[in-house]
């Protein structure tokens, strides 16, 4: 093959990785039961398909053919592995446990990889495993992102993050961790730390919008795909109201920072440049999460940033709505941030004094005195007053 042309299998190769690695993944996973396994195994797969398609040319459909070859090479590999009778006998046994099925075809059944990829999300974000671990094996298992991408990511060495993947593996092969969906007494819980998960693969790219690299703001949108994928596989309110609040967040991405990089605050950003597809999108997701009346925190904040994002002016803002809200979500979610958030919509309602009175009680209880937004926010309600803020380091 010219290289021209090899170069264009590479690229479409490795555009078929991202869109496809993760239903490869699972579906091999539960046919190989061994997730380290099935990931190189899928690797070899894909460094196959590299040299036989550029003999025989990509199959009409390349999933199937993906999956067959990575199980074969699997097969031929423990096989290869197993040197004394002993060895061989495991093998045998193994073999017949997990990957004695007829090749998949072209009509692979696409509703049972779907519930693989389900099963895999729950078996990445499982609350035995440490958080971090959680969201490093979900982004690189699930996502397809490559471990020097997600550590770029996350501002951490490559090193440091493989041994977060390292250990969540060994995790869920030493306790061991079932590759299965939770059953329903154990939804509530499994669902919520997969929600967890997303929401912060989604904030790490969100929250860092000031100078951020390109990288950053991909995890926006891997988080908004876990988020359809999951609201697809699970249509509970709160993934629905999940996937509504990420949309409302990332439909403002292009107004929050400068041209420079600055932060651009909410009041102060140019709204013509905010997507209004994603909040159509939003706040359509917002309603049908909120007609199931099982709704929590997730859409309630969905319900906050849809108010934000249907007001034609900062001046326009239904502030009582916003206080009202954030009334509820302290009900279901009180946190000292959300009291804060609270104080600062009671002084868009009010006036400044108002939401200053909230804002000192809450800084003298002690758990906001590191938090910079508090203090930020304090000194501004002093500014609006006309008067100095002593003693928050802020002016």
């Amino acid at each position: 093959m010219p290289p021209p042309m090899q170069e264009q299998l590479s690229r479409t190769i490795e555009t078929l990785y991202r869109s496809e690695s993760g239903r490869v993944l699972a579906t091999l996973v539960r046919l190989l039961g061994d997730l380290d396994l099935a990931e190189e195994a899928m690797h070899k797969a894909f460094a196959a398909a590299l040299e036989s398609w550029a003999q025989a040319g990509i199959p009409d459909k390349p999933r199937p053919w993906l999956i067959s070859t990575a199980r074969f090479k699997a097969i031929d590999g423990m096989r290869r592995r197993a040197h004394s009778a002993g060895q061989r006998r495991d093998f045998a046994l193994y073999t017949e446990a997990h990957v004695n099925e007829p090749p998949l075809g072209e009509d692979e059944d696409d509703e049972e990889i779907e519930d693989d990829r389900l099963r895999l999300i729950f078996t990445c974000c499982h609350p035995a495993l440490p958080p971090e671990g959680q969201v490093a094996l979900t982004l690189r298992e699930i996502c397809g992102l490559t471990t020097e991408e997600i550590a770029r990511a996350f501002l951490v060495a490559p090193a440091t993050l493989a041994q977060r993947i390292v250990r969540a593996k060994t995790k869920i092969r030493e306790k061991p961790i079932p590759y299965e969906v939770p059953t329903p007494q154990e939804l509530p819980q499994r669902l919520d730390a997969a929600l967890q998960v997303i929401y912060l693969v989604f904030n790490e790219g969100y929250s860092a919008a000031a100078g951020a690299e390109v990288t950053r703001a991909e995890l926006t949108g891997e988080a908004i795909r876990l988020g359809r994928l999951l609201a697809k596989l699970q249509p509970e309110p709160e993934v629905i109201g999940l996937l509504s609040l990420m949309l409302l967040q990332e439909s403002r991405r292009a107004a929050r920072t400068s041209p420079t990089g600055e932060l651009i605050w909410l009041e102060d950003q140019d709204r013509s440049l905010w997507n209004r597809r994603q909040i159509a999108e939003g706040v359509a997701l917002l309603e049908k999460a909120l007609q199931s009346r099982r709704f929590r925190a997730y859409t309630l904040q969905a319900g906050i940033a849809a108010v934000h994002a249907e007001a034609k002016s900062a001046a326009a803002t239904d502030w009582p709505q916003i206080v009202a809200l954030y009334n509820q979500l302290l009900r279901i979610q009180p946190s000292p941030v959300v009291h804060l958030n609270r104080a600062v919509a009671i002084a868009e309602r009010d006036g400044p004094a108002a939401g200053l009175t909230h804002i000192e009680a809450l800084l003298k209880l002690g758990e906001l005195a590191n938090y910079y937004l508090a203090h930020s926010a304090r000194a501004e309600l002093y500014r609006r007053l006309g008067r100095t803020a002593r003693g928050s380091g802020f002016l």
